[in-house]
C-alpha cells in the first residue's frame, strides 16, 4: 500500500475510533469494567489516529507540486548522519527509560498501587529489555 493510502487508511480509522468511543460514552449509562476506560481509550487512540494521517495528507498536499523539496527531504531523512544522530539519541533515551520506569515501579510498589497494574508495568519494562537484549545478541554475531 502507498504512503497515500495508508494515511487516508489511517485517518478513516482514526474517524472510526473516535466515533465508537463518542458513541460508548454517550450510550452506556452505567459502565462496568473495561467499559468504563474503553470509551476514552478509542476516543484517545482515534484522535491520534486521526491526527497522524491528517499530518501526513496535508505534507503530502504541500510538497506535491515542488519535487526538488521532496528530494532534498528524502536526502535529509537518508543521511547517514542524521540517521546516527536519531539512533544515539534513541540509545540515551532508552538508558534514561530503564531509571525512570524503574523508579516507578517501585514507586508503585511503595505506594501500594493496584497489583494488576504494577505488574503490568513490570511486565512492559522486562518486554523491551528482553527485547533489547535479544537485538544486541543478533547484531553482536552479525558484526
Amino acid at each position: 500500500m502507498t504512503q497515500k493510502k495508508s494515511n487516508y487508511v489511517v485517518v478513516i480509522i482514526g474517524l472510526l475510533l473516535l466515533g465508537t468511543g463518542l458513541y460508548f460514552v454517550k450510550t452506556i449509562d452505567d459502565p462496568q469494567g473495561i467499559m468504563q476506560a474503553l470509551p476514552y481509550v478509542c476516543i484517545g487512540v482515534g484522535c491520534g489516529l486521526f491526527g497522524q494521517g491528517m499530518g501526513g495528507i496535508l505534507s503530502q498536499k504541500a510538497i506535491q507540486n515542488h519535487p526538488e523539496i521532496q528530494k532534498q527531504m528524502d536526502i535529509e531523512k537518508n543521511d547517514e548522519r542524521n540517521i546516527a544522530i536519531a539512533n544515539r539519541a534513541k540509545g540515551k533515551a532508552f538508558d534514561i527509560m530503564t531509571f525512570v520506569f524503574g523508579a516507578l515501579m517501585l514507586a508503585f510498589a511503595l505506594m501500594g498501587v493496584d497489583m494488576v497494574a504494577t505488574l503490568l508495568l513490570v511486565f512492559a519494562y522486562l518486554f523491551v529489555h528482553g527485547y533489547a537484549i535479544y537485538y544486541r545478541c543478533k547484531y553482536n554475531e552479525e558484526m
